[in-house]
């Protein structure tokens, strides 16, 4: 069955509050092995027409990359406002995958034209956060700004690993976008890590392959 759309509920309320400008913020490449963590904050017009103007936005995971590069342009076409940030390797490494990814996320909020009213985000631990926001679980499913952000972060993410890929030959970061696939697995360990992996995500990896091999003996 089809997942339902993300609908405007949780902005309709907010903005009836007085809070015109809420901002979804979502992020892309969290679980990969390699490459930078992106984040997107949109905010959408205070408009219910919003919701037929990006019909076909739902959790980026959901779409094909066709339709995400397609939706991308939509959004930055209808949405009053947006932001795009990111926390490369080299931070992610040094600070860990959660503390770069609200790093991201802060970037990509601070990138937008004007800061929001209201934060409304996918579910991430969070405790120094003092804007006011609402964090959940599966927000892309609810919220069609978060849905939107989600969006907006995997194109760019899927972006910048495709120039990667030219950088960094053999690993076909192109195709598995840096997460953990056989293929990209079996290219750590022909070829060993190269710059832009994230050094404990391929640590454990090595040390699954090997425990594998010395099983296979």
């Amino acid at each position: 069955m089809k997942a339902p759309a993300p609908g405007i509920q949780l902005e309709v309320e907010l903005w009836q509050r007085g809070l015109k400008l809420v901002a979804g913020v979502d992020e892309a490449g969290r679980g990969a092995l390699a490459g930078p963590v992106y984040a997107a904050a949109v905010v959408l017009p205070d408009d219910p027409k919003v919701e037929s103007l990006l019909l076909g936005v739902r959790d980026s995971k959901l779409m094909t990359a066709n339709q995400r590069e397609k939706m991308a342009g939509e959004i930055k076409n209808h949405a009053s406002g947006w932001g795009v940030g990111f926390s490369s390797t080299k931070e992610i490494n040094e600070m860990g995958i959660l503390p770069a990814t609200r790093q991201a996320m802060w970037r990509a909020i601070q990138n937008l034209p004007q800061m929001p009213d209201f934060l409304l985000m996918d579910f991430i631990h969070w405790p120094g956060l003092k804007h006011p926001h609402k964090s959940m679980p599966k927000g892309e499913s609810l919220s069609l700004s978060i849905a939107a952000a989600s969006v907006l972060a995997k194109t760019a993410r899927d972006a910048r690993m495709r120039e990667m890929d030219g950088e960094f030959p053999g690993y076909e970061l192109a195709q598995h976008k840096g997460y953990g696939t056989t293929a990209h697995c079996a290219a750590i360990a022909r070829l060993g890590p190269m710059a832009e992996h994230r050094t404990l995500f391929v640590r454990n990896v090595l040390a699954a392959i090997k425990t594998i091999q010395i099983t296979l003996l």
